[in-house]
């Protein structure tokens, strides 16, 4: 049994913010940071756009931030956390520019303010267009300086240790408290029992229950999935954001990313023949919300049968955009197409997740000593809909004040570990090595195409039902191959995109309603 303070599930900017501050506030605390894959890995490291921040307050205002906010997530916002998140914005941006992140300024140093869909104004922070890449640079190089923070790469959390696994204790979902988890050492192969007094889970999204999304490879919503299974609070699954513009590829899997700000620049959505097309959906066109821009492309693709639409660049200033969009630019270059000359086919890929674990304004789950921040939760801000570039301001809001809450109830230090010594270690004694990962693979790629298809932008009463069926039929399945095989991060990631499946599901079932990113063309919309 390992044992620290705090035990850290995730490496992106919710995970790290949480952890340095309160290493620099209790520099006695163990804390400990476990992430499945590299340490800068994660949906961090890929967002584009940047971080919206309200500065120039002679045209922009906290009022006009909240009010987009609202209105790209339909109203579904809890006011009182949208709010809260805005008008801290300022300060944690600026925490971020003292861990050393650098950010794009002009000649007089003033800091460029970009602008995306459903924006009312410029208010987009960025450094080129790898801002995720440079917050996560600063923070990991902070970490690496605060001496009582562990990092342990390429290990696996498989679940979260509660009353359940205590032999013989009863178990009350309405009292439950967590202890720490079972992970998974790659490296060693083996499963070790880590105990902490305060988990953090910020493992972010879970894109790739999808066959095509713009998350990386780590997306499998793991941290939903063993909250989920240890009878933690989740809601929101039905809203999941489909990113308007990924750059079309045949093949499956992680979809390039071409920034919502190259549309906040002045690039238009066009057909293949040319036409334009998103005057017919919403009046602000290319710069409306996500949601809205998504199913405008998917309903186009539907009536033309054409497999993409383009973005159009090419009477976009050319210096400019090489400036602001490096990385598209020689993407685009990479794939064989030059923006300037013609249209970047794009789709519309999955992205965002919206609902998730269920927290309050201090990031605090519903299973005692356990906190959430990030993707994998439903905090409040989003709505239905995330608008652009308020993901990362949440991972550092929520960030920070779980912080707090963590380092005031470590200073009281009133935990009850009295379950812990009945908690066993990991036994896989009888269990079979499995030799063939092809099951695996198999059963993976029948979910996602049937999350795909049926489950997808625009969904109906039918679909989902033959999804709940397709569904069950899959986690039987993958429940005996999991019940009796040697755990593995595979096995256990298709283990949670199924748990994560079975929840979108009986979320959207659920809707009577269609509200932001969730649309079924049965119901009428009010």
């Amino acid at each position: 049994m390992i044992k620290a303070d705090v035990l850290v599930v995730g490496s992106g900017i919710s995970g790290l913010t949480y952890a340095i501050k309160i290493a620099e506030q209790l520099p006695e605390a163990k804390i400990m940071i476990v992430t499945k894959s590299d340490e800068d890995e994660s949906n961090t490291k890929y967002a584009q756009g940047g971080l919206s921040v309200v500065m120039n307050f002679a045209q922009d205002s906290f009022e006009k931030h909240i009010e987009d906010t609202i209105r790209a997530g339909d109203g579904e916002n809890n006011r009182e956390v949208v709010e809260m998140v805005i008008r801290e914005a300022p300060a944690r941006f600026q925490e971020l520019v003292e861990w050393g992140t650098h950010f794009d300024q002009n000649k007089i140093g003033e800091y460029k303010l970009g602008r995306e869909g459903g924006h009312s104004e410029n208010r987009i922070v960025h450094h080129k267009d790898i801002t995720g890449y440079e917050i996560e640079r600063a923070l990991l190089e902070t970490v690496r300086q605060l001496p009582n923070i562990e990092m342990l790469d390429h290990h696996y959390v498989i679940d979260i240790l509660t009353e359940h696994h205590v032999p013989g204790k009863s178990f009350d979902k309405e009292n439950i408290n967590c202890y720490g988890a079972y992970i998974l050492d790659e490296k060693q192969k083996q499963i070790k029992k880590i105990t902490a007094k305060i988990t953090m889970v910020a493992t972010g999204g879970a894109g790739h229950v999808y066959k095509n999304t713009t998350n990386p490879k780590i997306a499998t919503g793991d941290g939903i999935a063993f909250v989920h299974r240890a009878r933690g609070k989740v809601s929101n699954m039905q809203y999941y954001q489909f990113h308007p513009t990924a750059l079309y590829s045949k093949r499956d899997g992680m979809l390039f990313l071409i920034s919502e700000a190259v549309r906040g620049d002045g690039a238009k959505l066009r057909l293949r023949n040319g036409e334009k097309f998103m005057h017919k959906y919403d009046e602000r066109e290319e710069l409306a919300s996500r949601d809205i821009v998504a199913r405008a492309i998917d309903n186009e693709l539907k009536i033309s049968g054409d497999d993409f639409v383009g973005l159009d660049c090419r009477e976009m200033d050319r210096e400019k955009f090489r400036e602001h969009f490096p990385n598209i630019y020689q993407k685009c270059l990479d794939e064989g197409i030059d923006p300037f000359r013609q249209m970047i086919p794009v789709v519309p890929a999955c992205h965002y997740l919206m609902g998730g674990i269920d927290i309050d304004l201090d990031g605090q789950s519903s299973i005692k000593n356990l906190f959430a921040v990030g993707e994998c939760t439903n905090s409040g801000l989003h709505g239905a809909n995330r608008l652009a570039s308020n993901s990362l301001l949440e991972g550092l809001v929520f960030g920070h004040n779980a912080a707090m809450k963590s380092i005031e109830l470590l200073r009281k230090n009133e935990f009850n570990f009295d379950d812990l010594k009945a908690i066993p270690e990991w036994n896989e004694e009888g269990i079979r090595t499995l030799e063939e990962k092809v099951m695996i693979s198999y059963f993976r790629k029948q979910l996602q195409e049937m999350m795909s298809d049926l489950v997808g932008i625009v969904r109906s009463n039918h679909r989902l039902e033959l999804a709940r069926k397709k569904q069950r039929e899959i986690f039987e399945a993958v429940t005996e191959l999991y019940n009796h095989s040697k755990i593995s991060p595979e096995l256990s990631e298709l283990r949670n995109l199924v748990n994560v499946s079975y929840l979108i599901i009986k979320h959207s079932l659920a809707m009577q309603e269609n509200k932001g990113s969730f649309f079924n063309k049965d119901l009428v919309r009010n």
